[in-house]
């Protein structure tokens, strides 16, 4: 369900997209409000569910996690145990950062990161096409992230 927001809400969000360890007196600054009141609306939206969460975002590169994989994946047959079967499967994997259902000639799109093609090779073929519901796998490499990020486009949020 949609929540109704109003201009201070929004740039609210927006400051904290920038930075979710702003404190309520940092936000009373940046959106014009005072600091019980940026306290009561982060609290709203924390309540509704618009605002998810708050974590660290880790740096992949620094971990050793050097290569970043889309998987197209297409299934042998369409049913709800073996739909249910793979996404089991898909959230027991650390390695998969992102998963996706999709229309068109690939039944699912993940994207995954992982140390080296040693490891690549491992998830493909020893964890993916094993399930025995997948018919076929296509993969890519990243070569360069363009643009990475979880920002969503506060503008286009249409105001109460």
């Amino acid at each position: 369900m949609k929540m109704s927001m109003d201009g201070f809400d929004l740039k609210l969000l927006d400051a904290l997209q920038d930075n979710g360890r702003l404190t309520n007196h940092e936000l009373a600054e940046r959106v014009g409000l005072s600091p019980s009141q940026c306290s009561r609306r982060r609290a709203v939206l924390e309540d509704t569910g618009v605002i998810e969460g708050y974590r660290a975002q880790l740096s992949s590169d620094a971990l050793g996690l050097e290569l970043t994989v889309f998987v197209e994946v297409s299934l042998a047959a369409h049913s709800p145990e073996i739909a249910r079967g793979f996404a089991e499967l898909l959230n027991a994997m650390d390695e998969i950062q992102e998963a996706y259902t999709l229309t068109g000639a690939s039944d699912y799109l993940i994207k995954l990161v992982v140390t080296d093609l040693k490891r690549l090779s491992a998830i493909l073929n020893g964890r993916l096409l094993a399930h025995p519901g997948v018919a076929r796998l296509r993969s890519s490499i990243v070569l360069d992230h363009l643009k990475q990020t979880s920002r969503l486009p506060i503008g286009d949020v249409v105001q109460a």
